[in-house]
């Protein structure tokens, strides 16, 4: 391979943000709109009660009040209307903050309208105020501000990469091409890098896009943890060079989708902005649903923090036993896999011995492990070993529930358990827990033999696959029986 597309090579392309983020962090912009448009009905809800309420003592007459009311109320619900039909929510990448704003000002223009004819047609009284009109004016600057500061935390999301999407291009090709240019002009999607297996035909660079290896470079470069989608830019036509590369790419966790371009620059931008839909073609990787990952992390959450609070006098005093049964820290930390085969740092309350720690797993634990120290039995039988985790859940970096998080070059034997089973980086598809369904189903300890490894991600991608609310609350009820009645496995 030659240097200029080693996958090791640090080169920039026009897409790359200001600080890479691991693809579990990413935040949906749609999610985020839909938040600030609720915020913004609470808003002038709350602003439309607090001005019926200052009719009603000012006036002291329950008709004007009611008709105020009538005029807000009217005036809100089409201040909401508009703003979305105005695209207020929206938020695209290159419209300058002034004209955003102008925006909101129309939709104002349109609900100012309809409160003035509310108030003027309201048949409660003979005459009307102009108290409801001036008023409503004053949600404007409450608005503006708000949508300034919209404006700003989307623009912040966008520098950071938090909020766009990074994607990687198999196929130096005219199709790569046309895909890059939409983005450029969208900014919709990150592409952070070009991989293709004829690199003596390939250009160092694709409108500035670097060419950062083959395909097999991509399987374990180290920009993967940040891409949320691989993208297929092979011609469709294509259709035994797009299996070998679908066949070929199956190992990975990431999602992967072929870019079938239909010739006009319309359709190659809306297949950019809608990523996984349109002219993006679905080919494999887990589905993807915003509203359930919102779910299951507010679960994390809240289990997280309730956890924590219930578990800290018990974490207390597990501290001190570590601390007083043998020299060294209090606790062990150990890189492993998490989502999208990224590298985390797991906590653990330390049950070896300090100079016998295994920071690879190179050698897996036994029974009567002579590493293993006289607290460290106990806190691994009851897995009070794993608490610290739920700091990691926190982070974002973990889940309640999830494929247990192996270390990094773990083994199984002489051989590295990663290579045992080919859809073993399945089981990142997800974010790894502190409890599982594999913990609940026997598969809990050690991987030490080839099949204790097929058998553990069969029961990972098998929970994948059915992952829901229900599930995780189920498999959470079960793991203090299931710990409680394991007398057998060597922890």
């Amino acid at each position: 391979m030659s240097a200029r597309h080693s996958p090791s090579s640090a080169r920039r392309g026009p897409f790359r943000p200001e600080q890479l983020v691991p693809a579990r962090a990413r935040i949906e912009a749609r999610a985020l709109a839909r938040a600030f448009r609720g915020v913004d009905g609470l808003v002038a809800a709350g602003f439309c009660a607090a001005i019926f309420w200052v009719q009603a003592q000012r006036s002291g007459d329950a008709l004007l009040a009611v008709n105020a009311a009538a005029a807000l109320s009217a005036g809100v619900v089409a201040l909401l209307t508009s703003l979305r039909a105005l695209d207020a929510y929206v938020f695209a990448r290159r419209e300058p903050l002034p004209r955003h704003l102008l925006r909101v000002v129309a939709a104002f223009g349109a609900a100012a309208t309809v409160v003035l004819a509310v108030n003027t047609i309201w048949p409660a009284l003979p005459t009307s105020s102009s108290f409801p009109v001036l008023a409503f004016m004053g949600l404007v600057p409450l608005l503006t501000v708000l949508h300034t500061t919209w404006w700003n935390l989307i623009a912040q999301g966008r520098r950071q990469g938090r909020l766009t999407p990074n994607i990687v291009v198999v196929g130096a090709t005219a199709n790569a091409q046309h895909l890059i240019e939409a983005a450029l002009r969208t900014g919709e999607v990150n592409v952070l890098g070009i991989f293709d297996d004829r690199l003596d035909r390939a250009p160092e660079n694709l409108l500035g896009v670097p060419v950062l290896g083959d395909t097999s470079a991509l399987i374990d470069h180290r920009v993967m943890p940040y891409v949320d989608r691989v993208v297929i830019a092979v011609t469709s036509t294509a259709q035994g060079r797009v299996r070998q590369l679908v066949d070929k790419l199956d190992v990975l966790p990431n999602p992967i989708s072929l870019f079938v371009d239909v010739g006009r620059d319309a359709d190659r931008d809306a297949a950019i902005s809608r990523i996984a839909d349109a002219a993006l073609t679905e080919l494999s990787g887990a589905e993807i649903d915003a509203r359930k990952a919102f779910i299951k992390r507010l679960q994390d959450l809240v289990v997280g923090i309730g956890g924590l609070i219930v578990a800290a006098p018990v974490m207390a005093i597990v501290a001190v036993a570590v601390r007083l049964d043998s020299p060294g820290p209090i606790f062990f930390r150990q890189r492993r896999l998490g989502f999208n085969n990224e590298e985390i740092l797991v906590w653990k309350f330390r049950s070896m011995r300090h100079e016998m720690a295994d920071a690879k797993a190179a050698r897996q634990i036994s029974a009567n492990d002579d590493r293993v120290t006289r607290v460290g039995k106990f806190i691994r039988k009851t897995s009070l070993d794993e608490l610290p985790q739920l700091f990691n859940v926190l982070r974002g970096e973990m889940s309640i529930v999830g494929p247990r998080p192996h270390a990094v070059g773990m083994k199984t034997g002489d051989i590295e358990s990663a290579k045992l089973v080919e859809q073993y980086a399945h089981r990142h598809r997800m974010k790894p827990g502190v409890t599982g369904w594999a913990a609940i189903n026997g598969s809990r300890g050690p991987v030490d033999t080839p099949q204790l490894v097929r058998d553990r991600v069969a029961l990972d991608v098998d929970y994948i696959e059915r992952q829901s609310f229900w599930l995780d609350l189920y498999i959470i009820v079960m793991t203090i029986p299931c710990l409680l009645g394991d007398r057998s496995t060597v922890r």
